[in-house]
Parts: C-alpha cells; structure tokens; sequence
C-alpha cells in the first residue's frame, strides 16, 4: 500500500473514534435527568405526607417544613453539580475499586501502547499502523478496563445496597442508634457495599458528619440508589420523622427498581441478540470473502475509490451502531 492509501486508511481509524465519541457524549448525561425527576418525587411525596396530615387534623405546619426541605435537597444538588464538574482520573480509578494512583495508571497506559505498537509491528504491518494501533492501545484499553469495573463494581453494589437498607431499618426498630447500624453493615456486608460504609464509619470517627460521608459515598458511587439514601437522611435530619419507615419505603423502591431492571433487560435480549448480530455481519462477511477469495477484497485497499468507500462504509457502519445502542439502552 502506498503512502496515499495509509494516511486515507487512518482518516478512516480516526473518523471511527470521533463517531465513537460522539455517541458516548450522546448517550451520556442522564445522572442529572434522573436527579431532577427524583426530587420532583421527593418534593411531591412530602406534599403528598403533608395533605394527609391536613386531612386528619393534624397542625398546618407544612410551610417551614416544605421550605426547610427544599432548601436541604437544593444545597444537595448544588453539591453534586459541583463534584461532577471537577471529575478527576484518581476519581474514576477509585470508582472502580483500583488502589493505584494517577501516575502508575499513565504509566501501565504508555506500556500497553508500547505493547500493542510492538506486536502489529511483528505482524507485518506499516509503522504508521502500529502507531495508530498504539494509540489506541495506549489511550483506550486502559480506559475500557476502567470502564468495565466501575460498571461491574456498581452493579454489585446496586444488589447489595437494599439488604444494607433493611439492616439499618431493623437496627432502628430495635432501638440501635444509626451509628451503631452502619457499622454492622461495614462489616457484615458484601463488597463493594462494605468497603463504602467502611469509609463512612471511619470518617465518622475524625469528625465527619453523616451527610458529608454519604455526599462522599455519592462521588465514589454516583448512583440514584445512592442519592436516594443520601436525601433521606438528610431531610430526616433536618425535619425529623419516623426514620425507620422512611428507609423501609425506601428498601421496597429500590427492590422494585431491581425487579424493573431484570425485566428490561430481559425483554431487550432479543433486541441485543439481533443488534450484534447485524453489527457483526458486514466484517464477518468481508473477513470470508478474503479468505475464499483475496483479490477480490484486495481492491478496496490497492485503489483510491476503494478507500473511499471503505470511509465510508466505516463512518455508515459507526452511525448504525450508535443508532442500534441508543435504542436498545434502557437506563432509568
């Protein structure tokens, strides 16, 4: 292949990754939505107590109490707007459960690519594929690792999170302070639950208070679960009320959630199945037809209008994908 074709064949790498990207920035920003929706609940559910309490009679005290409460769930979500702004890569590595810090992960980062050039290079291909193949090796298999274990480690914690609830509820019937209660989950508990009520117990001992450890819990664990747990307390701080019911509501939303999730997910298999299926023909296809018959495929890389349309195939290719994870995501 001449020099021509190289730098059309790494326009084409490089038109991959941007359509990749945006996709990701597409399909992401959703946390705010969901914290948006879940204080229009929170708000609407305290309205909804608070009518009830009318209705029996009870003292007309809802205005300092509506106003006290939204002034907590305002400085919360002020709170997190900041944290997501500044998130930093020690951030993500922590969120993932990886006990190393920034500079070993640039490091791992600048071998893997060193790993990844020097392999494609052994295969035969041009130094400038390697230097692509490097790059991406380089910049985007740690990050994809990340990634995998941040979801994985969230999704364990999602299972875990409503028994640690239940715990609590039964602690605070049985007149257990909820101090008390957080240090059995920090130790009975499953990981990765453990380890975060863990680092709130602890940071109690210095003199952090509940709400600042959980709002820490919530950096390191950015999950409506999370933030569900962490306005209750707060409004339960600030405003008083039955704590155990409030949490024990709470377990049964969060187990209802879980139960809504599975169903999703069951249901969209088949979609999922059919949307990797059709994603994987087009390669799979041309990877045969070079097989049985090479010159046939070779004109795609040998002329300039075969690299065009290898461009472009890539960028359609792109384009379906995005289109085909974005419908069959279901994330609420």
């Amino acid at each position: 292949m001449d020099q021509t074709t190289l730098i059309i064949i790494a326009i084409a790498g490089l038109a991959a990754v941007c359509i990749v990207a945006v996709g990701f920035a597409f399909t992401s920003g959703k946390n705010a939505k969901s914290s948006q929706r879940m204080t229009r609940v929170a708000a609407g559910g305290a309205r909804r107590s608070r009518a009830d309490e009318k209705s029996e009679g009870a003292v007309d005290n809802s205005g300092p109490r509506r106003k006290q409460v939204q002034e907590t769930l305002k400085k919360l979500e002020e709170k997190q707007q900041r944290e997501k702004e500044k998130l930093t890569l020690s951030l993500r590595l922590e969120r993932a459960g990886l006990d190393v810090t920034a500079r070993a992960f640039y490091i791992a980062s600048g071998f893997t690519g060193l790993l990844v050039a020097i392999i494609v290079i052994l295969a035969g291909f041009s130094p400038l594929i390697a230097l692509l193949a490097g790059f991406a090796g380089g910049f985007g298999v740690p990050r994809w690792v990340v990634n995998f274990l941040t979801n994985r480690r969230q999704k364990a914690f999602i299972e875990e999170f409503a028994n640690s609830l239940d715990v609590i509820v039964r602690g605070v019937k049985a007149g257990l302070p909820i101090n008390d209660c957080l240090k059995i989950i920090s130790v009975e508990s499953a990981e990765p639950v453990r380890t975060e009520f863990r680092n709130l117990v602890e940071g109690q001992k210095i003199g952090v208070t509940i709400e600042q450890g959980l709002q820490k819990a919530y950096e390191r664990m950015p999950l409506a679960e999370v933030n569900f747990f962490m306005i209750v307390l707060a409004i339960q701080q600030k405003s008083g009320g039955n704590l155990s019911e409030a949490l024990g509501n709470l377990s049964k939303v969060l187990r209802d959630r879980k139960k809504m999730r599975a169903k999703i997910q069951a249901m969209s298999q088949e979609a999922k199945a059919s949307a990797g299926i059709i994603g994987s023909l087009p390669p799979a296809v041309m990877g045969m037809i070079y097989l049985i018959s090479p010159e046939y495929i070779d004109l795609l890389f040998s002329t300039t209008m075969g690299n065009m349309i290898i461009v472009g195939s890539l960028m359609w290719m792109g384009i379906g994908v995005l289109v085909m994870r974005k419908m069959i995501n279901f994330n609420f």
